[in-house]
């Protein structure tokens, strides 16, 4: 797939570059994994010659054999062979930058963690020694969050506050998402395009794998995603069990719960059969899986739900790891018909969840949400207001139009006005059916 997007972010880099010429630059790039944080590096500096050092769960010594190897093609003869350790291979790296700018990006940089701990302290003491007095474009890439900010976010890490610039990758926006599958299939329909977030949520390597596979249609991403040797399939677990660790099966146990709509925490206990208010705060807090949601305007957390916020991983927490046994079993057909029988009501919770990210994103609204009552009588799928120019609006979201009904809303949103009180009692927002149509 062609890349797309990133057009900012690519700027923000090369001026990063520019500057470092003159002074010192030390850039921290996170994201999920699979977004696209290498592509957008390597895109950015396509012109340039750059290091590129792979941080490998190999011994020491092979891995700073590898990484001399980079930077003599980059700078023939300028590192010794001899060289196998990372302080000195970083040592060596500082003092090339004294003398020529000089571009290093090292990817998986949280790896080091595992590999050789020390070099956070090394590249400590370099960089405050050094960094007034080197061209050096140091780049720094890792996908496992937690590790990475607690590398340059915690007080206690020695690269705590060294980096000057910090940019976070997310997937493709609506926008993007919309072109995309427009360069691949141009009379697309909307059900194609709720497929495409519904079963990627715009990361870009899963989008890429079913564009290039010529899979632009809800059966075809389907097939896809679940079938022989599909790349889908063990990928929660490829991802995640790095994350989690040793308590990785009570983490999964809990986003399969919210996955199949059990949201609030007494019903995730229950689910579990254990208490996991402290497995919530890190799944929201340290690994940014899931969000609270609490009813529009509320003021109290008592009727908190938690949500994946990821469209990823709740299509494979809610299918592939619900079912891994008929994925184990080779069962493929007959759980494709089951997401095809379910598919339905669960793309409808995501369409909902598009035209929430929709609105977040054009800008012009100043809080999005929705809203329910404590009883679960009335709820109401889609709030928006700008609270600079007074304007709002309620949206009944649904796959069909037809099954919307306006008058309904407005009743349950003057049940909601009564219970906001203020200003909500004057409101007079615009009532929206919105629907795949309006995708």
């Amino acid at each position: 797939m062609k890349f797309f997007d990133r057009e900012d972010k690519i700027k923000k880099l090369q001026e990063i570059r520019r500057r470092s010429v003159s002074e010192a630059q030390f850039t921290v790039i996170t994201g999920r994994r699979r977004v696209g944080k290498t592509e957008l590096v390597k895109h950015a500096y396509c012109e340039d010659d750059f290091a590129y050092l792979f941080v490998s769960r190999k011994s020491e010594a092979d891995l700073v054999t590898g990484f001399v190897e980079e930077m003599n093609r980059v700078c023939p003869n300028s590192v010794s062979p001899e060289i196998h350790s990372i302080e000195g291979f970083f040592r060596e790296v500082f003092k090339i930058a004294k003398s020529r700018p000089i571009t290093v990006f090292i990817d998986e940089f949280q790896e080091f963690r595992r590999v050789c701990p020390s070099v956070f302290s090394v590249l400590q003491g370099l960089w405050d020694r050094e960094h007034g007095n080197v061209k050096l474009n140091l780049v720094v890439c890792g996908s496992i969050n937690s590790l990475m900010h607690e590398i340059f976010m915690s007080r206690r890490e020695p690269l705590y506050g060294r980096q000057t610039a910090f940019m976070r990758v997310d997937p493709f926006s609506v926008k993007v998402l919309k072109e995309i599958l427009r360069f691949h299939k141009k009379g697309y329909r909307p059900e194609d395009l709720l497929a495409l977030w519904t079963f990627t949520g715009g990361v870009a390597k899963y989008v890429a794998l079913l564009m290039d596979a010529g899979a632009t249609d809800p059966a075809k991403m389907l097939a896809s995603a679940i079938g022989e040797d599909s790349f889908f399939l063990e990928e929660g677990k490829v991802l995640l069990g790095d994350e989690f660790g040793k308590d990785y099966s009570t983490y999964f146990s809990i986003l399969s719960a919210i996955s199949r709509g059990v949201t609030t925490r007494n019903e995730i206990e229950q689910a579990v059969g254990r208490q996991v208010g402290g497995y919530l705060t890190r799944l929201e807090d340290d690994y940014h899986l899931v969000s609270k949601r609490m009813p529009f305007g509320a003021k109290t957390t008592r009727l908190v739900r938690y949500q994946i916020d990821d469209p990823f991983y709740r299509f494979w927490f809610r299918f592939i790891f619900k079912y891994d046994y008929m994925v184990q079993m080779k069962s493929f057909q007959l759980l494709r018909k089951i997401v095809v029988r379910d598919y339905p009501v669960f793309s409808g919770m995501a369409l909902e969840r598009y035209f929430r990210r929709k609105m977040e994103e054009d800008g012009r609204w100043s809080r999005v949400g929705s809203w329910w009552d404590r009883k679960g009588e009335n709820e109401i799928d889609l709030i928006a207001e700008n609270e600079l120019d007074g304007t709002s609006i309620a949206c009944e979201i649904k796959r069909d139009r037809s099954r919307i009904d306006l008058d309904a809303l407005k009743a349950k949103f003057a049940v909601f006005a009564k219970a906001s009180g203020g200003r909500w009692k004057r409101a007079k927002p615009d009532f929206l059916a919105l629907s795949l149509e309006d995708m």
